[in-house]
């Protein structure tokens, strides 16, 4: 083997390994943020958290209203009036006042009171229905983004080490020490790196902007994520986390709150069917006479009795039980999903460690010693490390996969994994 062949072998396995221990870093002017700065400002800016604690205002609103009594009326009639020619033709000044109190049946103002907790808790149970939701989002985003970051570099390495291999042959094609189908051979590898480099950064940008996205802007357009991947375990309790997440996930209470105010609109609908008893006291004076007056004022339920809206709240209350098994199904299901999608990430994961990342690192330094000796060609070597770059990407997608399974898991259990 020529002599500079030995030392082109030299530089690429030397730059390999450079490129290999360096950290992964962004362009020094790029923003960098950490898992946690990224959660919070996500957690202040989400939209979705704003109508969650909106919705909460409301409701705090319309308890108040709830508990509040009907307001009196007073009503005043007065003028000057004129007894008849046979009376004596006096003169003077009539006067009614009338105050009136109305008063709600029993049981009405208490089911309405009672419906305005509920739906007041169901409110408070949906801030933290859209905390899991965002909390999920940003992690699952973050991870996603640390993968295609982690992709954009083992590409430029891989480029980088096929440019040099391009140079190093092109200069021995020139100098007449190889044929020209060699450099022609590692030319289309090194367009077939540009190509995937290109694909990664597109991908990148895009998993950039759906984060940033989650933060409604608040990251900036250029900016990299720094951090790791969960550490892998197989500690799932399926079961477990099923049994806790039907009875304790914020979607499950706010949906019973729901309900129990479906219960209550349908109490208050029945007990509305004699609204309001209404008492009125009155003055009343005249020229002969003076009057006190007690007045008693009931509606009577003759012709309608409020059945369409006690229906309505009979139906919603069917409508909102039926989706809170819809809700309880699609936790269950998605509980044994993501611990079966982590599960077989942490299978995957131990299948790299336990031998094929090494493998795939011998079968590059194998391929290096024979196209040194002339026993293999060039394609061989570029095989082997375009095997061994995809092996370590594979490697970083299962981790990347168990640590989007666990934040999905959160999600649908209600609780840090």
């Amino acid at each position: 083997m020529p002599y500079s062949a030995v030392c082109l072998i030299a530089i690429v396995s030397f730059l390999e390994i450079m490129w290999s221990a360096l950290p992964a870093v962004a362009d020094s002017d790029v923003v960098q943020f950490k898992l946690e700065e990224v959660i919070e400002m996500a957690l202040n800016r989400s939209p979705a958290m704003s109508a969650a604690k909106g919705g909460v205002r409301q409701i705090e609103g319309e308890r108040m209203a709830a508990g509040a009594y009907p307001n009196p009326s007073f009503s005043a009639v007065f003028g000057p009036g004129k007894t008849r020619e046979s009376l004596g033709d006096i003169s003077f000044f009539e006067r009614t006042l009338t105050l009136s109190q109305p008063i709600e049946t029993p049981g009405i103002r208490q089911a309405r009171q009672r419906g305005a907790e509920a739906a007041l808790a169901g409110s408070q149970a949906a801030v933290g229905e859209a905390r899991l939701s965002v909390l999920s989002d940003v992690k699952v985003a973050f991870y996603q983004l640390l993968l295609a970051q982690r992709d954009v570099e083992l590409t430029m390495q891989a480029r980088i080490l096929v440019q040099d291999l391009f140079r190093g042959i092109k200069a021995r094609v020139d100098a007449g020490q190889a044929r020209p189908f060699e450099a022609i051979k590692a030319n289309v590898e090194l367009q077939t790196v540009s190509n995937e480099l290109s694909r990664a950064q597109n991908s990148l940008v895009a998993v950039r902007a759906r984060l940033d996205a989650l933060t409604a802007g608040g990251l900036g357009s250029e900016f990299s994520v720094q951090g790791d991947f969960q550490a892998p375990r197989n500690t799932f309790n399926r079961h477990e986390m099923i049994s806790s997440a039907l009875e304790h996930h914020p979607t499950v209470q706010r949906l019973d709150k729901m309900i129990e105010k479906a219960e209550q609109q349908a109490v208050q609908e029945r007990k509305s069917v004699v609204p309001l008893v209404t008492v009125s006291g009155t003055y009343k004076q005249e020229a002969a006479e003076s009057a006190y007056l007690a007045q008693l004022s009931i509606p009577i339920p003759l012709w309608y009795r409020r059945q369409g809206e006690i229906a309505a709240a009979l139906g919603a209350k069917e409508r909102t039980e039926a989706e809170r098994v819809r809700a309880q199904n699609e936790i269950a299901t998605s509980i044994t999903e993501q611990v079966q999608e982590a599960r077989t990430a942490v299978q995957q994961i131990d299948v790299f460690e336990k031998g094929l990342l090494k493998q795939a690192e011998e079968a590059v330094w194998i391929a290096r010693i024979s196209y040194q000796q002339g026993a293999t060609g060039l394609l061989d070597l570029i095989d082997a490390q375009r095997v061994h770059r995809q092996t370590l990407f594979q490697y970083t997608q299962a981790r990347a996969a168990f640590s989007v399974a666990l934040a999905r898991l959160e999600r649908w259990t209600g609780a840090l994994q």
